[in-house]
């Protein structure tokens, strides 16, 4: 039973990590949308970073994804630690 468990634990370690992994574009358009808003004044990298519009929904977008991340991490740890306390108990 307790190599089950350990198992159950690896198992939501590679959730998290994937997890961790789609999360990074939404981490990426933040903070591009950052650059975009406070540090590039008009004079952004790409052509694209100067259209306010576009800035405003890569910042949405982002946080989005952002948030269903933080969600799902928040989710899979709570599982990790009932599996633990299962573990003591």
């Amino acid at each position: 039973m307790n190599s089950e468990l350990e198992q159950r634990r690896k198992d939501i370690d590679k959730k998290i990590a994937m997890v961790a992994l789609a999360d990074m574009p939404g981490s990426i358009l933040v903070g591009l949308g950052l650059y975009a808003k406070f540090a590039a004044n008009g004079n952004a990298f790409h052509p694209l970073l100067n259209n306010e519009s576009t800035v405003d929904s890569m910042l949405a977008l982002g946080g989005a994804i952002m948030l269903w991340g933080a969600y799902q991490v928040i989710k899979l740890a709570r599982k990790k630690a009932n599996l633990k306390s299962q573990t003591s108990a």
